[in-house]
């Protein structure tokens, strides 16, 4: 059974430099209580298309293809009034950046309280009970709801936007790189924070990161993205141990091995392409250490090279990774 499944999400930016694809033909499935990991360099799309799957790409994005399933119900295809009914309740987001994401002018208490009032979760006095029995629940005393976010430490304020997105007991967390400026021991606990809870509630988890160690640790699939493109996806254990698009080989060899010390890490030399300018052909042919002629000149489509493994790259044609 399928809780999400998002099928050909294509979202373009409308800019004073002209029109670009941020995110283009992104497929990808998640189950019930599974992991997700959505990898890449900055500016891949990994933010966009979680953006998109909540109807919330800012003014200049807008979505010009795909599906997003949500128990087979296509939420792209809904008014933005319905829309709302979904977000908190039914697909919930930690935003990159919780001080950011928090008003500076509003208790945490108020803040998160709001998110129930809005959905209609139940009266004055049971709401502000839940709010603390939440904020108990990730590692926050109840005795500091009233206090405001600059009162929290940066560990403490992504604690209470984890408490907000738990708040309408949602099916489906998307965490967009939740320990963004967090000290490592904090990561770690925050990381754990979002294990237990989801073993705990039985939630879905789509994890944005930069961080493969993470996701090996945490994930059941993982989608690697790169220029906006889908360049591989599988089950966490086949990417770790058999990748086979050239990118994804790369980004695991510039991570570093605790079975292999002393040995040398791999670099990508180059940048992410401009995405309102990217090469012709494959996005990745001025960076692959794989490059033949061919992949400058013709864009690779989305392969199939076993049940469950994706990848785009033309040399699959020519079985030659």
């Amino acid at each position: 059974m399928l809780l999400l499944e998002v099928r050909g999400l294509t979202v373009e930016y409308q800019t004073e430099q002209g029109n670009f694809r941020a995110v283009e033909d992104l497929s990808f499935q998640l189950e019930p209580g599974k992991t997700l990991g959505l990898v890449g360099e900055s500016g891949c799309g990994k933010t966009t298309s979680m953006l998109a799957i909540m109807r919330l790409l800012p003014e200049a994005g807008r979505i010009l293809a795909g599906e997003v399933r949500f128990n087979g119900k296509d939420l792209m295809r809904i008014p933005v009034s319905e829309m709302r009914s979904y977000r908190w309740r039914n697909i919930s987001m930690i935003f990159q950046g919780a001080m950011n994401a928090l008003n500076p002018t509003r208790t945490i208490e108020s803040q998160i309280a709001e998110v129930m009032q809005v959905h209609d979760y139940g009266s004055t006095h049971d709401i502000k009970t839940e709010v603390r029995s939440l904020l108990e629940m990730v590692g926050i005393s109840p005795d500091l709801a009233t206090r405001y976010p600059h009162e929290y430490s940066g560990g403490m304020r992504q604690r209470a936007m984890i408490a907000m997105a738990l708040s309408c007991r949602p099916e489906i967390i998307i965490a967009d790189e939740p320990t963004t400026a967090l000290d490592v021991m904090i990561q770690a606990q925050i990381l754990d924070l979002l294990q237990h809870l989801q073993e705990h509630m039985d939630i879905a988890v789509i994890l944005v990161t930069h961080d493969l160690g993470v996701v090996a640790e945490i994930c059941d699939d993982v989608v690697v993205m790169y220029g906006g493109w889908l360049a591989e996806y599988s089950s966490s254990d086949v990417i770790y141990n058999n990748p086979r698009h050239p990118y994804t080989q790369r980004l695991l060899e510039a991570f570093p091995d605790i079975q292999k010390p002393g040995a040398e890490l791999a670099s990508i030399p180059g940048q992410p392409p401009p995405l309102n300018n990217p090469p012709r052909g494959c996005r990745f042919e001025p960076r692959c250490h794989q490059a033949v002629e061919s992949c400058a000149k013709e864009t690779p489509q989305i392969y199939q090279v076993a049940p469950g493994h994706v990848l785009r790259c033309l040399r699959v044609e020519d079985n030659e990774i």
